[in-house]
């Protein structure tokens, strides 16, 4: 859960490692009157490595000190360090879209969770090719776009999707959205996209995937969250789970028990994203 208080503030750092990073951080939070209260990091290496570290700290006014600590940690700690960074108010809610198709069990999850104060979210839209889960967005109070696509529309209809989420969203969630996003709208879109797969990958990949697990007898059945990248379903992976089945379940248990599993790894996936736990190194994550 994020935190409620407005003074509470989050720092993700990346960087080459070298001696000096937590001290340097450290030191220039302490002479703004910060008191840190979290800190998590990791080194893929000590001679060489790529550094990762993530700061939660309590500083009284953030919210209008923040513009000065971005400016004056870039110049006095990152272009030193040669630091990629963030600041974030923890307080301050990520705003989502959320792309769908005709599964309703992802969408309507996070939703629920929204509305319960479960996630750290704000969803400003949902967008879907098809219609028919119009009016169950309508009960949340969440704009809803039907925008249809198929292979001769898709360029005219991924410019609209853009339109619509332009300067309005922090983060696209694919919440079982049928449709692969072009290589341009992923460039263009200016924010991370999660994805959810249903199977743990790398296994079953395409339609069917119950049909699929159902007939070569597995005993185990999961999900995949990552993020959405040109290759399709090659992005980084955030979260994985998996859940025991037997040879008696039918697809349609299959199915049911596949669900579940899809709806709380996409809701963690989308909690540890907006908290600042995730970031991305190459082709992998850390999570903190």
């Amino acid at each position: 859960m994020t935190s409620t208080d407005p003074d509470v503030g989050r720092l993700v750092v990346s960087c080459t490692d070298r001696p000096g990073i937590v001290a340097n951080v450290s030191a220039f939070l302490y002479r703004r009157g910060a008191n840190i209260v979290q800190s998590d990091q990791d080194s893929t290496g000590a001679a060489g490595g790529r550094f990762f570290l993530r700061v939660v700290f309590h500083l009284p006014g953030l919210d209008k000190e923040l513009p000065r600590l971005e400016r004056e940690f870039r110049e006095e700690v990152a272009a030193r360090l040669g630091a990629d960074f963030r600041f974030r108010a923890a307080a301050a809610p990520a705003r989502v879209a959320l792309f769908v198709s005709r599964y309703d069990h992802c969408l309507l999850d996070l939703l629920w969770r929204a509305r319960r104060g479960e996630l750290p979210i704000e969803v400003s839209q949902v967008v879907s090719n098809h219609p028919d889960l119009a009016d169950e967005v309508a009960s949340f109070g969440v704009p809803f776009a039907h925008i249809p696509v198929t292979r001769a529309t898709k360029p005219a209809a991924e410019q609209r999707q853009l339109d619509l989420l332009r300067n309005r969203v922090d983060l696209v969630v694919l919440a079982r959205y049928m449709q692969v996003l072009s290589g341009d709208f992923l460039d263009r879109a200016g924010v991370p996209v999660i994805n959810i797969h249903h199977s743990f990958l790398p296994a079953f990949a395409g339609a069917g995937p119950y049909e699929q697990a159902k007939e070569r007898g597995v005993k185990l059945i999961g999900a995949t969250a990552h993020y959405a990248t040109e290759e399709l379903d090659e992005g980084p992976i955030i979260e994985q789970d998996v859940v025991r089945v037997s040879h008696r379940a039918s697809v349609r248990e299959l199915t049911r028990r596949g669900a579940d599993i899809e709806r709380t790894v996409l809701a963690r996936a989308v909690a540890w994203h907006c908290e600042d736990r995730v970031l991305v190194n190459g082709r992998t994550t850390i999570i903190f």
